[in-house]
Parts: C-alpha cells; structure tokens; sequence
C-alpha cells in the first residue's frame, strides 16, 4: 500500500502541485491552517462547543450518531469507555 504522498506523487502530479505551499517546514499542505479559536469561560461554552464537534461527522454524513465516528470522542462520552487510552473527562480533568 502506498502512502497518500506517494500516491499522489506517482498517480496524481497535477493534484499535487495544487498542494504545493511556500512554508519552511513542510512541502505540501492540504488543510488551511487557520484554528479560528474560541475563548471557552464557561462550561456552557464548553459542552456547546463539544456537542458542535461531535456532530459534524454526523452532519457530514460519516455516521448516523456521534458515538459511532471511530475517530471522535463521542463514544467515550456517551458510554465512559476509552478506547483510545488517554481520554479524559472534561468534568474530572
């Protein structure tokens, strides 16, 4: 199995340019860098912010709930189960 990189560089050259980017540490970039982060002061915010994040894949259309996106933290929180080993509650953190 190749590589996404490798892939593309022997499949796919002209997508590749398009990933082309001018920064010091890295050659090729798919993802805008831009956090676009939000100040969370209250636990309101907190749980607000948490529910917006694990229904996207649901609103994107990888899932039909949150807890079953395998790369989310919406199953830890729905059934306390850390499948991933280093998750942590944010009420007990």
């Amino acid at each position: 199995m190749l590589l996404p990189g490798k892939d593309l560089r022997n499949n796919n050259q002209p997508l590749l340019e398009t990933l082309s980017v001018n920064a010091k540490d890295r050659k090729y970039q798919v993802w805008e860098r831009n956090p676009l982060s939000v100040p969370v002061w209250t636990e309101a915010v907190l749980i607000q912010k948490l529910n917006y994040i694990h229904e996207n894949p649901v609103k994107a259309g990888l899932c039909k709930l949150p807890e079953e996106y395998v790369f989310s933290s919406a199953y830890f929180y729905e059934t306390g189960e850390d499948n991933w080993g280093f998750m942590s509650h944010y009420l007990f953190d």
